[in-house]
């Protein structure tokens, strides 16, 4: 069964920012629902992103939810990624988070998330960026072991800011 956050989530997939200073509605209805204190969308939006949708699906995010690596010291930590968990990255100036959803057959993660090439998307991402897994407490998690493989042919995650 798929997590709520995920069906929430993938109502998103191709979503974008608008070009310029006007910032894209569902952007903002995002960053209203969270209470943020901004209101554009030059601003890393991916934990915005990924903390309105945890939020919608009933479960509270991290305090922090518009900085990616609050994700690390939030729910229950995780070995390996299981289908739905947020997964915290490393990158150049800070960290990113998103859903994974599967993986390609190069092994990389397949990731649900926002600000991923300034839209919402499944991205590949190389698993050495890996910061940690969460999964949300008190939610039971996901008993399927093995990650769906979804078919991926391009490069790895590189903009995420």
């Amino acid at each position: 069964m798929k997590p709520k956050w995920i069906e929430i989530a993938e109502k998103y997939i191709g979503r974008a920012e608008i070009p310029g200073e006007r910032t894209a509605d569902f952007i903002t209805k995002a960053l209203v629902f969270m209470g943020a204190w901004w209101r554009d969308d030059e601003t890393p939006w991916c934990g915005v992103g990924a903390g309105a949708c945890l939020k919608h699906a009933g479960v509270t995010p991290p305090k922090a939810y518009y900085r990616a690596k609050a994700y690390l010291d939030w729910g229950v930590k995780l070995d390996r990624a299981i289908y739905g968990c947020i997964v915290v990255f490393t990158r150049q100036g800070g960290g990113h988070v998103g859903f994974v959803v599967g993986k390609d057959d190069k092994n990389r993660l397949m990731v649900l998330g926002g600000n991923q090439g300034n839209k919402v998307s499944i991205a590949p991402f190389d698993q050495t960026r890996v910061a940690g897994y969460r999964w949300p407490e008190g939610v039971p998690l996901v008993t399927s072991t093995q990650l769906p493989l979804i078919s991926s042919s391009i490069q790895s995650s590189s903009n995420e800011a």
